[in-house]
């Protein structure tokens, strides 16, 4: 574009007005209230003008002249002035222009705004005073002429308007290297842009407004730039380098920059108005906040998922500096860009969540310097008000968001005690840290008491009591001193105890008499225990004030009954009663009555089916009971005395019951027509076949694609475990046992000793497991004679070389196996131990640690994962292996686990409960299906009730799209 020339203003120093004036021919003699005003139509000289009286000696050379703007935004800037109760005179300025860089500038009013300005009577009526109203002009020789034009408010404020855009020319060059970013720093301000005097012309209110408006303009400006520069500098590069591995660069962009972009987006748009708006109003901006506030509308949904998500960002761009040399040296290389000014990358991460807070300190320095009828007060405090309600509702989410990063912090902070596995799942969506503080422990020793300074952070799922150790300045690790416990196990006891007394140490740099003198402090204490090891795992903590303690038990309270809250809404496995009532054994000063109130304990149940008919078959101490699922009403079956184990082989027809050591056969379609009444008791025990008897133990079952029936027959010292297979009658070659023709036996070779303590057996795929409390043994049931050279699991014969696999025989040594599961997602095998029995000599101290664990082996039996062990936190009587999940199951609690991770995700808490669907081989092919309970149940007048629970496993609640219904939309089809 072509170079324009400087307007020229002369003003003489001292000058005072001429004693002759000439006025043209073709303009008006000139007042003070035109003294700016237009003559852009036609080129001319400069005129003077005689002023209409004379100021008094105290008046300033220069008046102030303030802002009037109109009821809208106009297109143009424009101005009026203050109203003066004393005018004064003042040489005309001489401006030196050519015609067409005059006739180059227009200016536009829109009429609503003059007539808003002529309403006014604080100032336009002032305006329009007589003097300052041009009217017919006397010439020298007495002859009057009308004026070229009339000078009207919407003139005046034209006038001045136009004036100083005219007195500015040369501005529209630095407002274009501005805008462009090739103005000096020092250079960008607002009254760099506009000559002095067109400032003279304004009031200080004004002259206020003005630089606030520009400076709401430049913090955009460099805001865009520094966006843009987080692009350019930080992320492209971070692509295209290794300073973070390639397969995870994407996940830490997004992690740490988030939706920057999309915020940058906005705010190119923004800035892109805003220019305009300069473009077209410099050097009087007459309103910005209309821009503003259509922007801010867009831009508030990405804001708000930034502002949320920083303290995420930042955290995870600080825990790769701790860890990432290569990342650090990345962050070195990106601070040479001179852009760049020595600032950190964290500076320009918070640049979006301190930007609309500054945004909103300039509207509010705005509106202080707005004229009263200014169309800005309506804007700017609606603005203002959108923008702090805004900034406000994201607190909530910064606060969760560092919470989230406190949390984190915490949890890479934690260091285990050496060889255990524990699945805290801290990293799961929902997990968060409730509450955390300095407590205090008191431990006794041969000497006095000690005391010990701990960290306790509640978490919604554990409670972690925790050893700080400063290792630097920066990094804190916090050892767990004990093993952290589950919400579902902690309890709270006393609260309210008495203050105790801690002596405190002298401080450093102290007097002699102040460190011989003691001095002591008061510590509130509180009790917490585990509900499964009430006495060994008793904890008091101190708080050092009663706040503190009532802060605590508040946080604890709530925070258990929320997790309680998840838990009953969330089950992996939900208990369902199938009876409770029927089955009543004596309890603590029973009177005995009739039969038909007494069925004794139940011992063990199981689910059959006969016919099309589905029953449950319970053995408890006066027999067997039989009902259809669903029903209440049981019906006994079987007249034998004290069952312990029975499984049902509808594929042989057979229904086996182990009762006073013989193992017996029934069959299976007499004893469901006893159960539905059309048949008798004493028809189903006229169908019993005796298989053996001396029997400890037996399961039946199918072992790869075999049914076969195991049990373990008692001898002198020692035990003998024989394998039988159910054949058909057609394939039988010399059977052992022959029955109604409908199926036979077929036993495997010699039988097999095995420990006299065994006490379960269980199969895997093709082979059994024989769980004693030596330890386990992995036999094949078609060839129990070849099975004596098998070994026994786990294989600890590196122990005595490796450090961490000799600490995992130490502790398994002393714990009795209870079986062996398969982990579903890997090669590996999960082997579960339960605590050792209590012993009988006095002189040996009980193991009060339980060795309640399981290990990790492969298929050869050697430990995996370091030789790390799982902790259960209840000492298992039994336990179920379902699908991905392990069931241990304790007399008053169980405990559901993950068969991979062995975390823990569910607790049920009951009285005497015990496992009685026992004996059954494998219950299906996907080891899935529900686990038969007994639990006590209701009491009444000594006779206690025996509920019957099944744990079914349940399923995650999908609300179906109509994409997934077939046929959902065939009736729309147009083709």
């Amino acid at each position: 574009m072509a170079q324009r020339t400087r307007p020229h203003v002369t003003i003489p120093l001292g000058a005072a007005p001429p004693t002759n004036p000439s006025p043209s021919a073709h303009d008006p003699p000139l007042s003070p209230i035109n003294l700016w005003a237009d003559r852009r139509q036609t080129a001319y000289t400069p005129a003077t003008y005689t002023p209409s009286y004379t100021p008094s000696s105290s008046t300033p050379p220069n008046p102030r002249i303030s802002l009037d703007v109109p009821a809208r935004p106009p297109s143009r800037a424009s101005s009026a002035y203050e109203s003066e109760t004393t005018r004064i005179s003042f040489p005309e300025p001489q401006l030196y222009r050519s015609s067409s860089q005059r006739s180059s500038r227009s200016s536009y009013r829109p009429a609503s705004s003059i007539a808003a300005l002529t309403h006014r009577t604080s100032r336009s009526e002032s305006l329009l005073s007589p003097e300052s109203i041009i009217t017919p002009t006397q010439l020298s020789n007495g002859e009057s002429r009308p004026p070229s034009f009339e000078n009207t408010p919407e003139t005046i404020i034209k006038d001045l308007s136009s004036e100083l855009s005219d007195l500015t020319l040369d501005s529209e060059e630095g407002l274009r290297k501005f805008q462009s970013g090739e103005l000096h720093d020092d250079d960008e301000e607002w009254y760099r842009l506009v000559p002095p005097e067109a400032r003279e012309v304004l009031d200080r209110k004004e002259v206020q407004r003005q630089s606030i408006l520009f400076e709401i303009v430049k913090s955009e400006k460099d805001y865009v730039a520094d966006l843009e520069l987080v692009k350019e500098v930080f992320v492209d590069p971070m692509i295209n380098t290794l300073a973070i591995p390639q397969h995870r660069v994407k996940g830490f962009i997004q992690e740490v920059f988030f939706n920057i972009d999309n915020i940058l987006a906005h705010h190119q748009r923004l800035l892109a108005a805003l220019f305009a708006r300069q473009r077209e109003q410099h050097p009087l901006i007459q309103s910005l906040s209309d821009i503003v506030l259509d922007n801010s509308l867009l831009f508030r949904n990405d804001y708000e998922a930034y502002i949320k998500h920083y303290p995420l960002s930042e955290a995870r761009h600080r825990s790769e500096m701790r860890r990432s040399q290569r990342y650090q040296y990345f962050l070195q290389q990106c601070s040479l860009d001179p852009r760049v000014r020595k600032r950190d990358l964290i500076t320009f991460l918070s640049r979006p969540v301190t930007r609309l807070p500054r945004l909103l300190m300039l509207l509010e320095n705005a509106k202080k310097y707005t004229e009263p009828d200014h169309p800005d007060m309506e804007t700017i405090p609606l603005l203002i008000g959108i923008l702090s309600d805004f900034i406000k509702s994201t607190q909530p989410g910064i606060a969760a968001s560092e919470d989230k990063v406190r949390f984190w912090n915490l949890c890479e902070s934690l260091v285990y005690q050496k060889g255990e596995i524990i699945d805290l799942d801290l990293y799961d969506e929902s997990r968060s840290l409730r509450f955390q503080g300095p407590l205090s422990r008191r431990y006794r020793t041969n000497v006095d008491l000690h005391w010990a300074d701990l960290h306790v952070a509640l978490l919604d799922n554990y409670l972690l009591l925790l050893k700080p150790e400063a290792r630097s300045s920066t990094v804190t690790k916090n050892h767990v001193v004990s093993r952290p416990i589950p919400l579902e196990y902690l309890r709270l006891g006393i609260f309210d105890g008495a203050p105790e007394s801690r002596k405190e140490k002298a401080e450093e740099g102290s007097g002699i008499l102040e460190r011989v003198r003691s001095r002591y402090r008061p510590m509130y204490p509180f009790t917490v225990y585990h509900a499964s090891s009430k006495m060994n795992r008793r904890y008091t903590l101190y708080a050092p004030s009663e706040e503190l303690r009532k802060m605590w038990y508040d946080a604890l309270v709530e925070t258990i009954a929320i997790r309680e809250i998840r838990q009953e809404s969330n089950m992996l496995f939900a208990p369902h009663v199938l009876n409770e009532g029927f089955f009543r054994y004596a309890g603590l000063g029973a009177t005995y009555g009739s039969a038909t109130h007494y069925t004794g304990r139940v011992n063990c149940a199981t689910e059959l089916s006969s016919g099309s008919h589905r029953f449950i078959a319970v053995a408890c101490t006066s027999g067997v009971y039989m009902a259809i699922r669903g029903e209440s009403s049981f019906r006994k079956v079987l007249s034998v005395p004290n069952p312990t184990c029975m499984v049902p082989l509808p594929a042989a027809g057979k229904f086996f019951v182990l009762h006073e050591g013989g193992l017996f056969c029934y069959s299976l379609d007499l004893v469901g027509r006893a159960a539905l009444g059309f048949s008798t008791a004493q028809a189903v025990d006229g169908s019993k076949e005796r298989i053996a008897t001396d029997v400890v133990l037996f399961r039946a079952g199918r072992v790869g694609n075999r049914f076969m029936v195991l049990y373990a027959v008692k001898s002198f010292l020692q035990l003998w475990l024989y394998a039988l297979e159910v054949i058909s009658s057609a394939d039988s070659v010399n059977p052992r046992w022959s029955t109604s023709g409908v199926s036979t036996f077929r036993s495997f070779g010699e039988p097999l000793s095995i420990p006299k303590d065994t006490h379960n057996i269980t199969v895997l795929s093709r082979r059994i497991v024989i769980c004693s409390d030596k330890g386990i043994l992995v036999a094949d049931p078609a060839n129990l004679s070849l099975s004596l050279k098998s070994t026994t699991l786990p294989d600890f014969s590196d122990a005595d070389a490796n450090l961490p696999m000799a600490g995992l025989r130490a502790r398994c040594g002393s714990s009795k196996p209870l079986g062996i599961v398969r982990c579903p997602s890997s090669d590996e095998l999960l082997v579960i131990y339960d605590g050792a029995p209590p012993s009988t000599d006095p002189l040996i101290p009980l193991n009060t640690d339980g060795g309640q664990l399981g290990c990790y082996v492969d298929k050869h039996g050697v430990p995996t994962r370091s030789s790390g062990y799982l902790r259960w936190e209840t000492r298992a009587m039994s336990y179920a292996h379902r699908g991905d999940y392990l069931l241990l199951i304790s007399p008053d609690f169980i405990e559901v686990r993950t068969v991979n991770t062995g975390k823990l995700v569910q607790v049920v808490e009951g009285a005497d409960m015990r496992r009685i669907d026992i004996g059954l081989l494998s219950p299906d092919k996907d080891n899935t299906g529900s686990t038969l309970i007994a639990m006590k149940g209701k009491e009444d007048k000594g006779l206690v009730s025996d509920r019957i629970v099944e744990l079914v496993e349940t399923a995650e609640l999908r609300t179906p799209r109509v994409s997934d219904v077939p046929g959902a939309w065939d009736e729309f089809d147009i083709l």
